[in-house]
Formats: structure tokens, sequence, C-alpha cells
């Protein structure tokens, strides 16, 4: 119920967005297609948490039926189990065996059918070439068993598709929504003459602050319009034995299907397991439609697992708090299709919804330990939608859908304050440098670095004063011989000046290279061509060619006012510098890389190479670092660990990290940060953002920028104005993010321009995926990843509700 994709020219891309939508359906393990018992064959739900408050609410008589638009235009289905199947008129009728366990159902004409007096299509445009056109056609095609063609459009220069042919209205809307779900973008529904619909461009038909009353609700009373009602006058079913070219029995009324034993033997349409019973009816255009009629608990069992992942989500708060809130958009939305017979589609137009064989252990568990309870706002159930990757940020619902609602404002994606961090610190009692000038900027690192390599210092807090002085001898001989165990060489002998440059290079040289390496690679051209700064002539003849070297290789450095004062002592931090460049040069210490997950308990946590989370604690006394952007890393008391930090790290022989130095993570430190779709780009020319536009560019001329009119609460862009050569025009709301085929309207802009300064083109830089009010699925994850419980969670997004248990 959330959100499309863009349109790419390119078959490839195309396919690979196919595969990736709908955007919440991530795919599961087959090793957890395992169907778990039922609610009522289990224990009863987990009591809630002593902060949780379930609060009392006007009761159902029981747990209500839902009915699930499983197909609308099929010809030909299969019915089967594993078990034996029954048949029957109606929900209440006994069912009748059919001693068989595979039918063949068909729509059969009684008469012809009346002609269509106005049909819908769906129009698909912005193809650059006819080439790429013909692609997105044949693609479609397989994708929805749908006829298309192709026609080039004159106004915007580029080559559109029209798809299906005397569709009803909610036919070709789900159409639409198919299409969408194949990676297509800038799809919308026109009548037969191929003027545009007026209706809004969104995920749901059902306006957000429409209400429902459950006083006086039960099972059996309902509004949904009776199958019989929505069947086709002019056709029959003819239901076939497997293989069987004559019909076992034919019924001018719907068919429910039934196995004889569901736990084990699940009825199976086309072969997809599904729990309840499957009801089949002709429809008004003559094809056939497959009802999933299923009790509502074990329709949020087939919900869950495919709107968040339990295996690429795997918190148990999160999935609870997307159990309500998928039981609660149910019920809410339980007649949106009763024209046609069933109340809810299982596309992302009301809920992804796969049936028995996508449940997941996991998320069976949420749904049972949430069992009957829903969101109120008010005493009655609130419009729950939810949004897959909020960016950060969640927005008030009136600037998407039009319509505000007091439950759907705009909510932070995170806890408030510093506690938003609080549980992923990790801290250490040393004592940070204290340095104040840059020329050591850098030694802080170098020294912590070295030091968990074996290094002696004389202090145990870095200074300027410190790293400005001389080292003594001995001091400097210790790190000679350390750099020669480490390099796996002998340790050299050392010269009394070794405290000077010239005497520390020939005795660094020794340790790292070997013993005479610059004298013999080096030749005297070699060494005067690199020595030529004003004070070279003052290096001893016996240290020219290890300074020579050393500068070359980047472990030695001049001074600003290019001298290298080789008379005077040098400080400490130049000769500490040094060490770790040439060390790090040659991978000569033992740092490693990865990237973080959330850290849990102080610990850091990476991901290891079987790919599975392994915690490493983290010494007392580590070196810490942060760095900030600009490439030099900061000591600091404590780490925010929130994953996806890229780290280096020491491990001691105690397996413990006792130095870590952390980049910012990419995705930032938003609840949402680990969904794949939390940061975007898109571009878009100038004729395909024209064309996409074009329902609202009409009567502007030609497109020749698009600019940003105002935002929302969140950051979204609410109003976007379209600027042509003869005027301008606004598109507002959710029609701007399926209006550009953006994933979201979080984004900023970016022009591209020609030699003239005219605009050619434009580049969306984006947060998030999805129409972005509500819950934000992800960032439910995240969330729940912090301890906060399921309550906590869906209060954090919905405003001013409570959750009741309504059966």
């Amino acid at each position: 119920m959330i959100f499309t994709g863009n349109f790419k020219s390119s078959l490839t891309l195309l396919l690979a967005f196919a595969l990736i939508a709908p955007a919440f359906a991530f795919a599961q393990d087959a090793t957890h297609q395992v169907r778990p018992r039922r609610a009522a064959e289990t224990n009863p739900p987990a009591p809630a948490r002593a902060n949780d408050r379930i609060v009392e609410a006007q009761q159902l008589t029981g747990e209500p039926l839902v009915r699930i638009g499983l197909s609308t235009n099929s010809g030909s289905v299969s019915i089967s189990t594993n078990g034996q199947l029954f048949s029957s008129n109606s929900l209440d009728a006994q069912p009748a065996p059919l001693n068989l366990a595979r039918v063949r159902v068909e729509a059969r004409a009684l008469s012809p059918l009346p002609p269509a007096s106005s049909g819908f299509r769906v129009q698909i445009a912005g193809a650059a070439t006819r080439v790429d056109a013909d692609r997105a056609a044949e693609e479609i095609r397989t994708q929805t068993g749908e006829s298309s063609g192709v026609s080039y459009d004159n106004t915007s220069k580029t080559w559109k598709l029209v798809v299906g042919d005397n569709l009803s209205r909610d036919e070709a809307d789900d159409l639409r929504s198919r299409i969408e779900d194949a990676g297509f973008a800038s799809a919308v529904v026109v009548n037969s003459q191929g003027t545009r619909s007026d209706s809004l461009d969104s995920e749901s038909s059902t306006s957000p602050g429409q209400r429902i009353t459950l006083s006086g609700s039960t099972t059996s009373t309902r509004n949904v319009r009776t199958t019989a009602a929505v069947s086709s006058p002019t056709r029959e079913l003819a239901v076939y034995g497997n293989g069987a070219s004559s019909t076992i029995f034919s019924s001018r009324a719907p068919v429910m299907f039934a196995s004889s034993d569901e736990r084990t033997s699940p009825v199976r349409f086309n072969e997809k397991s599904y729990r309840g019973k499957l009801e089949v009816f002709p429809n008004a255009r003559g094809t056939l439609t497959v009802v999933n009629v299923i009790g509502l608990e074990d329709y949020v069992r087939g919900v869950v697992p495919n709107e968040l992942s339990p295996g690429g989500y795997p918190a148990i708060e999160a999935l609870k708090a997307q159990a309500v809130a998928a039981r609660t958009y149910a019920v809410k939305n339980l007649h949106q299709f009763a024209d046609q017979g069933f109340d809810l589609l299982p596309t992302t137009r009301s809920q992804v919804y796969g049936g028995l064989s996508t449940e997941h252990p996991l998320s069976t568990r949420a749904v049972e330990e949430t069992r009957g309870i829903v969101a109120t706002y008010e005493g009655e159930p609130i419009n729950a939608l939810y949004t897959s990757t909020c960016g950060g940020r969640t927005e008030d619902v009136e600037n998407i859908f039009d319509q505000a609602v007091p439950y759907l404002r705009g909510r932070e994606c995170a806890l408030e304050g510093k506690s938003a961090l609080a549980a992923f610190l990790v801290k250490t009692s040393r004592e940070p440098a204290d340095i104040h000038d840059d020329a050591f900027a850098m030694a802080p690192r170098d020294t912590a670095v070295l030091a968990v390599h074996g290094f002696q210092f004389s202090t145990t807090r870095v200074t300027d004063a410190w790293l400005a002085s001389a080292a003594s001898s001995t001091e400097v001989r210790g790190w000679i011989g350390t750099v020669a165990r480490l390099a796996r060489n002998a340790a050299p002998i050392v010269a009394d000046d070794i405290v000077r440059p010239g005497g520390f290079a020939t005795a660094l040289a020794a340790a790292f290279y070997g013993e005479r390496h610059a004298d013999t690679l080096m030749d005297n051209a070699d060494v005067e061509y690199l020595l030529t700064f004003r004070d070279a002539g003052d290096i001893p003849a016996s240290n020219r060619a290890d300074v020579a070297i050393l500068l070359r290789d980047g472990a030695l450095s001049l001074y600003p006012d290019v001298t290298f004062r080789p008379q005077i002592p040098m400080p400490r931090g130049r000769m500490i510098r040094a060490i770790a460049r040439l060390l790090e040069s040659r991978s000569m210490l033992q740092i490693q890389k990865a990237t973080t997950r959330p850290t849990t308990g102080g610990a850091m946590v990476v991901r290891s190479i079987k790919n599975r989370d392994q915690s490493i604690a983290v010494a007392s006394d580590a070196y810490l670092f942060r760095s900030f952007g600009d490439g030099l890393a900061y000591p600091t008391r404590s780490l925010s660990l929130v994953g996806g930090e890229p780290v280096t790290f020491h491990l001691n022989g105690s397996g413990q990290v006792d130095y870590l130095e952390a980049r910012p993570a990419p995705n930032g430190a938003s609840a949402e940060r680990s969904s794949p779709f939390t940061n975007w780009t898109s571009e878009l020319s100038l004729s395909q953002a024209q064309a996409r536009l074009s329902r609202w560019a009409r009567g502007i001329g030609g497109l020749t920028d698009v600019r940003i009119a105002m935002r929302g609460s969140s950051r979204r862009v609410t109003d976007l104005e379209l600027v042509g050569t003869t005027g301008s025009a606004h598109v507002r709301g959710g029609r701007i993010r399926s209006g550009l085929g953006l994933r979201e309207q979080l984004f900023v802009i970016d022009r591209r321009y020609d030699s003239s300064g005219r605009v050619t083109g434009f580049t969306f830089t984006g947060r998030g995926w999805g129409h972005g009010v509500g819950m934000c699925q992800v960032g439910a994850y995240g969330l729940a990843k912090q301890g906060l419980s399921y309550e906590k969670i869906l209060k954090a997004y919905y405003t001013g509700i409570e959750l009741a248990k309504i059966y």
C-alpha cells in the first residue's frame, strides 16, 4: 500500500526493479516457509509489558472474516489440495466432497457479453526510444498478462505504452498497481478516448479520514456485497476434473472450495497454498475472480512477513507493531472493494498478502501475541498507513493525501535528544590526547596505533609539548627495535646520532627495509635529484640515501619553510609520524577493517565472514577515535556505533578491542538507517520530466524548469512548480512522487545545463521509499533494536492513539 519504482529505459534496470518491487515484500528464505499452528491451537498472547496499556474498546462478537481478491482477471484457475476437495455455494452451506484433489475452473458463456459502454486502460509515458518502449511492452505482457501497445507522443517527443482495454475503473486501478509493482513509474488510468482520470495517484483509494464503527459488528453481519450480486449474469462456472475434458458440475452461483484438512493439506490456488477457503465466481468482465475467505488473524499472518521481512528485520517488537498496523488497516478498510465482491487486494494497493507459503515463525509469533489488538483514536480504529523507509521523518497526512487526520502527523524517526544514541555507546577510561597545534593533528592516532603494537612511550597522555620535544636516544632505540621486529628484520646497529634527522633516517631505513637497502638501490644522481631543498647540503653523506628514500616513500616530510633541519634533534611527533606512515604503507600493522552493526551492551558488533553478527568486547582503556569527514581521526572518550560505521580496529591478546577508529555511518542515525533505500539518487532529462508530468503541464508550453515551491513539516516537497515557455503549473501532494516516478518526495534538485545555460535535466537526491505517512516500517525495526515495545513504537508514529483489544 505504499509506493512505486522508477521507469527505466534499460531492460536490465527494469528487471532489477521488478525483482525488488513491491519494496515491502522482501524475499523469504525457503527454510522459513513452514506452516505454524493456528492461533487457537497455541498459547494465549503474551502479556503486555508493565508500561504498555491496552485500553477497553467496543468489542466485536468474534474474529471477522476477510475476503482477499487474489485474482480478478483469470480465464482459468487451478484449485487443489494434498487432501480431498470440498465445495459449496456459500460459507453457511454444508460442503460436499468432490472425491478429487485437483480441479480446473473456467468461465463459460451463457449468452453474448454486452458491449462495454466505456472502458479504461493504463497509460505509461516517458520511453526515450521505440526500442525501449517495445522492450517495456514485452516486459509488461510478461509481468501482467495484459496486452500493450506503443505509440509516439508528439507533444513530449517520447514513446508511450497503453496497457489493457475495456477495464472497469477498479480493474484499471488494480492493473496500474501491478504495473507499478513491476517497476514502472508514471502509470495513469485513461478512458477509451485517452483522457486521464482525475483521481489521486496514491497507494490506497480509501480516504485516511474514513471511519468505521465497531458497535454491532459481527462476523456474519457485514456490508460487503454478496458475491452473487457481482457475478456475471451471462457466465457460469464450469468445473473440470484434473485433465478431464468434461465438466464435473457447473454453477451460476459462486463456488466455495475447501480442503478436507486445512491444517495439514491447505487449499491451493494455482499451486500456492492458502489458509481458509477459496471462492470462485465469474465477474462482470466475463473472467474469473478468486477470493480467499479467511479469518482476520490468518490474513495478518500472511501479511506481516511480506510487509516487514522477519529474515531481514528480525525484531519481535517491530513485527508486533507491523501486525497491529496490518490488522488495524484491514479492519478500517474491510469494504474497500465491496462492489467487486471482496474486501482487500493482496498487493500494495491494500497490503501485500502472500498466503500460507510466505508465513514465518517469528512473524506468526508476533501476530499471535497481539491477537485482536488494533490501534484506535477516540475509540475507533485508525487508518494505519505505513511506509517502508521514511528518510528520518514522517509527514503530516494532509500534505500527501489532502485530508488532515489528527493521528497521522509528522514525527521524527528516532528517540528524542541524547537518548537516541545512549544505547549505542562504547566508552573508555583513557584520557584523550590534549592537542592544539595543527602540526600534531595526526599524532594522537599515530601514537595510539603504535602503542597497541608494542611501542613504548614515556607518557600516558599525548600533549603538544611532549610531541614537540626531542626523544631520548634510549626511547628511539626501543622504537627502532620494534620496527625491526614487525618488519621481520634484524635489529640494526644504531649510531649515537639517532636523535637527529639523518641518524634517525638511517636507523629507520635499516630496521624497515633491511641493511643498505637505499644505498644499493639509489645512485648519486637519484639522491641528488630528491634532495633539492635549502638545507639538503647539511645532511651527512652517510645518511643522504636513507633520507632520500624515506622522503620519496612519504615517511619523512619537510617543514613548511621547505627545510629538513638536519642539524637539530628531531621532535618526537615527526619521528612517530614517520614510523606510523612507513609501517602502514606495507600493511605491517595488525589492523582490521569492518562495518558495524548496532552496538549491543557496550560491545562492538560486526558482520563476520560467515555473514553472522559477531560481538567483540571493547577494553575498558581502549583508544577510541572518531573521524568527522576531514580525513583526521580525533580522540574521544566514547563512540556511538549505531550500525553502518566503517571501523578500523586492533585486538589485544585477550581478543578485546584496544584500538577503535570509526567513520560516520553513511545513512546517519535515524531509526530507519538500515534500509537500503535511506539514500538514493535519480536522474531525469528535461523531456523525460515533461513526459512524466504532462498530466499537469498542459497549457504551459515546453517545460523549461521544475522548482520546489513548498515543503511540508518533514521537508518533503508538497508543492512542485512546473515552469514552461508560456506559463506555469503546480503539482501538489502525493502526486509529486508518483508523477515524477521517484521513490519518495523528500528530495533536493540539482540541475544540468547546456552551453547556453538552459536546463537539460535534473538530478534528484533524496531519502526514503514510500509515501512517508504513518509508521516507518524499517524505523520500527530500529526502535525495537533500541528496546522499545511495540506499543511505544506505534505511539512514536501515530499521534494520540491507544491500543484496544476488540475480540
